[in-house]
This record gives C-alpha cells, sequence and structure tokens, in this order.
C-alpha cells in the first residue's frame, strides 16, 4: 500500500513527547501531563462532570457509602451530562466491599422485546437495525441497578440519594462546553422525534454552554422513583408512558418487559498483569477483551521498548486485532450462547494466539480463535468512601443521546443498545425476544496480594477495552502515575470485525488512529510496517480513576482531561 501522506498536526505530533536532550514543561517530566494527582485522606469521587464530583462528596460526608455516592453522582449526570447517559440507559458496576474483602460485579443490562423477533426483522427486509427510533429501544437498566447496589451496600435512604439531582433537574445547572458541543450534535439528529425538541431543546437548539439547563420533567420521574422505590420506574404511570409512547412510534417494547426486567450479581473475572489483578465483568459486555490483549502483551518488554516507541504501538495493535476477533465471535448474552470465559482469557490460548503477531508487519486478516463485537457515549464515575468501598460504575444511552425516543412528560431519553443486535440466524449475538444484545460499557478494577489497589474506567465504545489495557500498560510498564497514565496519547484500532457482524473478518488490516503525541519516527516506521495510520479527533475515550495507597492510608484521584470532568476528595 503506497504510504499516506502525513497531515502537519501528525508531523507535528512528536514534538509533544520530551526526550532526555528535551526539557518537558510540566514537573512530572511528562510534557502531555495536564494537571496533577489528587490527594485525600478520607474519601474520593472522580466523574465527567465537577458538580455531579461535588455531590458524591457530599453524600459521603453524610454519612453516605460509596455507593450511595455513586447513585447520586449518576443521577446528577443524567440531567447533566444527557450525551452520555440516563435512567433510559443500561448500568454495570463492581464494587470492593471492605467487610468481606471482596468485589461483586452487577449487570444491569436491559432485554429486548417479547414480540419482537429475528423472523420480524427478516419479513420487513431489515439487514441491520436501525441506530434510532423505536426498533433499537432495549429494557432500561439503570434504576433496577441503583436499588440492587443500594439494597447492598447503601446507608442513606434512595430520596436522599436522588435528592440533588432533582434539584438541579428543578433550580437549573449551566452546561459544560463538552456537553455542549455534543449535545449540539444530536439535536438536527433527533429532532424528528416527538418529545425530543419539547424535552431536550431550548426553543429547537441545543443549551450553548454556560446556559442553564432546567428539566422539571425528569425532576417529576426521579421524585416518583425516590416515592414509589423500583417499581415507581419498571410499573405504573412512568412504565405505561414509556410502553405506550415506544408502540405509537411503531416499536414493541411493552409494560409487561418493563415489569419483567431484572440485572444480576456476577462474579468478576481477572488475569494476572505482572503481578497485578486486573478485574473485569465477563459478557454479554467487551470486558475480556482488555484482559486478552493484556495477556498477549505480557509476553512482550513493552518497559524496554518505551512508551510511544514502533514496538509499543505496532505490539498493542497487533494485540487487539486478534482480542476483538473473539469479541466478535464469542461475546454475546450468555443466557443464550456462553462464551468459553476461562478459555480465552487463560495463559495458554494467548501463548497459542501470540504466536500469529509479527513483531515487524501488519496483519491484514484476522481470524477469531477456536479455544477449548461502533460509536458510543457514555459516562464513567468511581467513587471511594472512609471505610474503604471502592465503586466502578459505568452508565451509557449508547449512541449519542440514545434512540431519540423521548416518552412526554419524563424528561429521559431511550438507548438504542439493540442496535447492537445481529440480524443472521446462528450466530451468538443474533436477535431473539427478551435477549440482551452485545454491550460495550465495561467498569474495571485491579487488585494487587488480595487488596484493592485501583478502580477505574474509560468510556468510549470500542475504545473502551483499548482503553482499559493502554491505562494499566502506562501504569505497570511505563511507571506513569494516575493521572499520566490518563493524559498519555492514545492508540485506537478500528477496522475489525464487530459483534453486529459486519466486516466478517478484517482483510485490510483496519485503521490505526493515534492521538496527537506520538513520534513522527514511529508513527513513519508504522506506516513502514503496512499500517494504515491516521490522526483523527477521536474516539479516545474518557476516563476516571481512583487508587488506594496502603501505606499511606489515602486515595489519589484522576480525571479524564479531554473532557469536563473533575476528581476531588476529603
Amino acid at each position: 500500500m503506497p504510504l499516506k501522506p502525513l497531515s502537519l498536526a501528525v508531523m507535528l505530533a512528536g514534538s509533544l513527547i520530551p526526550t532526555p536532550m528535551m526539557g518537558a514543561d510540566r514537573i512530572t517530566g511528562a510534557a502531555f501531563a495536564t494537571r496533577s494527582e489528587v490527594f485525600a485522606p478520607h474519601a474520593m469521587a472522580a466523574t465527567s462532570h465537577p458538580l455531579t464530583t461535588q455531590i458524591a462528596l457530599e453524600v459521603m460526608k453524610a454519612g453516605g457509602s460509596a455507593v450511595d455516592a455513586a447513585i447520586a453522582a449518576n443521577a446528577a449526570l443524567g440531567l447533566m451530562e444527557p450525551t452520555g447517559n440516563g435512567i433510559g440507559g443500561d448500568l454495570f458496576a463492581i464494587v470492593w466491599d471492605p467487610k468481606t474483602r471482596k468485589l461483586y460485579g452487577y449487570n444491569g443490562h436491559g432485554r429486548s422485546p417479547a414480540t419482537l423477533s429475528l423472523q420480524w426483522f427478516v419479513d420487513h427486509g431489515y439487514r441491520d437495525i436501525p441506530p434510532h427510533g423505536p426498533l433499537p429501544v432495549t429494557v432500561p437498566g439503570a434504576v433496577d441497578g441503583w436499588f440492587a447496589l443500594h439494597e447492598r451496600f447503601g446507608k442513606r435512604r434512595m430520596r436522599d440519594n436522588l435528592q440533588p439531582a432533582i434539584d438541579y433537574a428543578r433550580n437549573g445547572h449551566p452546561v459544560h462546553e463538552t456537553i455542549a458541543y455534543y449535545w449540539a450534535r444530536s439535536v438536527p439528529v433527533l429532532s424528528k422525534f416527538p418529545g425530543f425538541i419539547e424535552q431536550f431543546t431550548l426553543g429547537g437548539r441545543a443549551p450553548r454552554k454556560g446556559e442553564l439547563w432546567r428539566n422539571p420533567f425528569l425532576a417529576e420521574t426521579l421524585e416518583t422513583i425516590a416515592r414509589e422505590g423500583r417499581d415507581g420506574f419498571y410499573r405504573g404511570r412512568v412504565a405505561k408512558t414509556i410502553a405506550d409512547y415506544v408502540q405509537a412510534q411503531g416499536g414493541f417494547l411493552s409494560e409487561d418487559d418493563l415489569a419483567e426486567h431484572h440485572g444480576e450479581w456476577v462474579d468478576p473475572v481477572s488475569i494476572n498483569y505482572r503481578g497485578y489483578d486486573v478485574w473485569e465483568l465477563p459478557p454479554s459486555g467487551q470486558g475480556i477483551a482488555a484482559l486478552q490483549i493484556l495477556q498477549l502483551l505480557e509476553g512482550f518488554d513493552l518497559k524496554a521498548y518505551g512508551f510511544g516507541s514502533f514496538e509499543h504501538v505496532h505490539l498493542f495493535t497487533e494485540a487487539k486485532k486478534l482480542a476483538f476477533e473473539d469479541r466478535a465471535r464469542w461475546y454475546a448474552d450468555p443466557a443464550f450462547a456462553p462464551a468459553p470465559v476461562d478459555a480465552l482469557i487463560s495463559d495458554a490460548y494467548a501463548d497459542q494466539r501470540r504466536r500469529l503477531i509479527d513483531p515487524q508487519r501488519a496483519a491484514k486478516t484476522v481470524e477469531a480463535g477456536n479455544p477449548a463485537l461502533n460509536e458510543g457515549d457514555t459516562i464513567y464515575l468511581t467513587t471511594a468512601d472512609a471505610d474503604g468501598m471502592m465503586v466502578s460504575l459505568i452508565q451509557s444511552n449508547y449512541r449519542g443521546m440514545g434512540s431519540g425516543m423521548t416518552p412526554p412528560g419524563l424528561g429521559f431519553i431511550l438507548q438504542d443498545r439493540g442496535e447492537m443486535f445481529v440480524l443472521k440466524e446462528g450466530h451468538p449475538n443474533s436477535f431473539a425476544p427478551r435477549k440482551r444484545p452485545f454491550h460495550t460499557i465495561i467498569p474495571a478494577f485491579i487488585t494487587q496480594d488480595g487488596k484493592p489497589w485501583l478502580s477505574f474506567g474509560l468510556m468510549g465504545g470500542a475504545m473502551q477495552p483499548q482503553g482499559h489495557a493502554q491505562i494499566v500498560i502506562n501504569l505497570i510498564d511505563f511507571g506513569m502515575n494516575l493521572q499520566e497514565a490518563g493524559d498519555a496519547p492514545r492508540i485506537h484500532h478500528d477496522g475489525s470485525t464487530e459483534p453486529t457482524g459486519q466486516n466478517l473478518a478484517m482483510t485490510d488490516g483496519g485503521v490505526l488512529q493515534l492521538e496527537s503525541g506520538f513520534p513522527y519516527e514511529t508513527i513513519r516506521a508504522l506506516m513502514n510496517a503496512g499500517h494504515h495510520v491516521e490522526f483523527a479527533n477521536g474516539p479516545y475515550g474518557g476516563y476516571q480513576a481512583i487508587a488506594r495507597d496502603h501505606a499511606q492510608g489515602i486515595y489519589i484521584g484522576a480525571s479524564e482531561s479531554r473532557k469536563d470532568g473533575q476528581a476531588a476528595g476529603y
């Protein structure tokens, strides 16, 4: 393939990485560092919005647990960052419980409508499920997740946890710049759907940065949930309004679908990476793709190669290609198509697959192994309290602000997660009634010697497992601190087979997108090795993290510099 001319942005990118002969304009020595880590003795919160971080801290100061704080922050983010999440979406979490000294996982993933079938899509000429409108709507699992987490680990009343979001919804908050940008991108796409303009615009336009935004409809819905509990969402007026609206638009979601929803507690799974146990949730999500990438890379001395080297970027990309073909082949709702998780993340399987990596050339074709699934907008948050409880929580409407389905008077948009189903008989992720589609959002956690070390996540569709692996590598192999690990320029490979069945196998090597900051010499070497390299504006993800320093008895926090977030403690 002929070399593609480099853009000026890429050609100048190398100047951002300090070398031994260069000075650095950050005291850490890393020119890409945007700020220092945050330290606190008692509690910490890191979210993608400063106001929700403050809400989480106030909840813990008032005696709430880290789970109470996470619920309160998530409820407020549904108001303040509707471009990424809301009670129309799903939720996943990993909780470290200091009493039992164990990790607990929660899969709050909604299912497809019971009365919609694969045959219906075939009969009506669909090759794929559309990204917007009523057909991709699945049951929202977030509210169920709140109550399940609260029942097990909460200390305060749910009304108290939801009250800050209710107050901001009634009284207003100023919209932040990044959120205003993505909101403005969604309005032209979703304005055609009834209820969206009335509930999510100011006279037909998105709110601008700094403008006060109120959502009295969402305030009323949260009041109902606070008053009536979980059934205030999944039964009664709210559920009937959702079902009537979706069916009026030509969809299938029913009151029975909502009433019968339940999430589930699951056991997190892990691999050991150079002495650290990295934990993810098993499918229906894509978390084990991060574990597979790390398993493959443990066979290479990344520390010796150095951050930003050709070997670092090349080997990471090749490992990602292998893991993502397995992702497309195996990851689905385990109630319908159980994945061989233990085998996929085993040392033996990694050893077998690692032999497929050419250390000097980019693979053009990669197929899934046979051991003995896009663009998404999401929020991630993490909280840690004075008792030692730590929460890793992620929540999403999936594509931007979701399906566009905005039930009247409720103040939220329903997710479009059903777009991820495959309309092909026999595929593990093929559409079926009351089935969970392949899911992209994943929380993560790291322990060492049985002690909690790091609660973290990195949002952004297919970027998430790639980002998780990069954070781990930055911390463990390259010795970065918590903030540097998130600020470092990122690698994003696109073009692998999707869990929707698109691109049945990668045949052209895909596209390697590098964030500004990689040396020119690395980029040129990658192109000479056969990589199709591009500079792109994203998606490079959004990161938050909290670490536990057991020796000092303190928390360390970091927040994503690409978002409007904040890490803070007390």
